[in-house]
């Protein structure tokens, strides 16, 4: 068969991968984005203040947050499938700043949803919400009838997750590799340390966070953590993990995508062809905005792991994981206590810190990270914050979790209090 000019080779495949995951990309602001870079995506669910638990009209919601214009930072205002609002804020060169940019306009999207009489809600998971697409996207249509293939874990993840993001840089040279290897060591930690959903189908779900349990439900090669062994190429770990992912679904044209009729992976694809087309760059390219692991290359980490937290709880996670993975002597003094939870994302959806190695292993943490709050410029509040979190909930084996299953046996609160409007600083 001759060559298509756009038609991929693995090895071709293979490079552009490992580029897109791990080398510098392209400016997204006007101004230098430092190596060591903090980015914050904060997402919630909508209800209406004066009944959390009816319907509410997406075009409602949307028309609440985007219509009085662009936030005050330029932060970005997009919807999951559910209806969801999200928040993905520039990213700024310390963790610090990141934070007082993200509060900042989230604290102006809270405002404009407050002024429509709708509120925001902060949990991993909405416990009892039909699990309906809203947004009139071909490629939502087509993800939820690749995943309804599955079973139904599809549609909770869809429209019924909700997290917090945080992005970081990759750093320098041999830092690359260090902080992939320390993302990955660290994420069951950090997700059992903020575990905040233990609530689905109205009921306790017997998951600290139900969120992540359905993420780790889905099409496994696309949502299971990349393979990482100390010392191997994180280059090489992504491109095998992208080209092993099934093809969710072919893009015929802007409002057309066809999803295989049979299992595919972007590897058989390049090499078999298919009656759908050979793949070309731009499928490739597109295919990367599919897979959903954990941790994602994006030219910096993407830790897809933590449950949506209110303020000022998602701060004082923001602080904690992009302390320990940008400061050079917190990754270093972090990376031992790591070792007995490595891989552990099951065990740390299933019992949070009720673990003991992995509550062992998140107080390692959070000293470590006051340590590295203390020497640099974090805001004193949020280390205050981040002391006072780790006395009240990791040193008695809970998390946000517990508040909301105490609210449940309590008064049958299936949700926590709507996000209150933030102060874009506090004491």
């Amino acid at each position: 068969m001759p060559a298509h000019p756009e038609q991929l080779t693995l090895d071709d495949a293979r490079r552009r991968i490992a580029s897109a995951g791990f080398d510098a990309p392209v400016d997204v602001t006007s101004d230098e984005v430092s190596p060591d870079a903090v980015g914050l995506e904060l997402e919630w669910h909508v209800v209406r203040a004066t009944d959390p638990a009816a319907p509410v009209q997406f075009d409602a919601v949307r028309s609440a947050a985007v219509d009085d214009g662009a936030l005050p930072n330029g932060s970005r205002i997009t919807f999951e499938p559910g209806g969801q609002v999200e928040l993905s804020a520039l990213p700024r060169d310390t963790v610090d700043a990141a934070i007082a940019l993200a509060a900042e306009d989230a604290a102006e999207l809270l405002a404009r949803l407050a002024r429509a009489g709708l509120r925001a809600i902060a949990i991993g998971l909405d416990p009892a919400r039909p699990r309906e697409v809203v947004l009139d996207d071909p490629r939502y249509h087509a993800m939820a009838d690749y995943f309804s293939r599955q079973g139904n874990a599809g549609a909770s993840m869809m429209c019924a997750t909700a997290s917090l993001q945080i992005n970081v840089g990759l750093g320098r040279g041999e830092q690359r590799a260090s902080r992939w290897q320390l993302a990955h060591d660290l994420g069951p930690v950090i997700a059992a340390a903020f575990a905040h959903s233990p609530l689905c189908g109205s009921q306790p779900s017997g998951w600290r966070s139900t969120r992540l349990a359905v993420w780790l439900a889905l099409d496994p090669s696309r949502t299971e953590p990349v393979a990482v062994h100390p010392g191997s190429d994180p280059r090489t770990a992504w491109a095998d993990y992208a080209l092993g992912a099934q093809v969710m679904f072919v893009r015929r044209s802007a409002a057309r995508f066809d999803v295989p009729s049979e299992p595919l992976t972007f590897a058989e694809w390049i090499e078999r062809g298919h009656p759908l087309g050979t793949p070309t760059l731009a499928d490739l390219e597109y295919h990367l905005t599919t897979l959903f692991p954990p941790v994602r290359p994006r030219g910096w980490l993407e830790l897809r792991i933590l449950d949506a937290l209110p303020d000022p709880l998602w701060r004082i996670a923001s602080a904690v994981t992009a302390s320990l993975i940008v400061d050079d002597d917190a990754s270093r003094a972090i990376a031992p206590a790591l070792h007995a939870t490595r891989g552990r994302w099951v065990d740390a959806a299933l019992q949070g810190v009720r673990d003991r190695a992995l509550r062992d292993a998140a107080l390692a943490c959070f000293d470590v990270a006051l340590e590295s709050m203390h020497r640099g410029s974090i805001d004193r509040a949020i280390e205050d914050a981040t002391r006072d979190y780790r006395d009240r909930y990791l040193a008695n084996g809970q998390t946000p979790a517990d508040d909301r299953l105490e609210d449940w046996t309590a008064t049958g609160a299936l949700v926590p209090d709507p996000e209150p409007i933030p102060a874009t600083s506090w004491t």
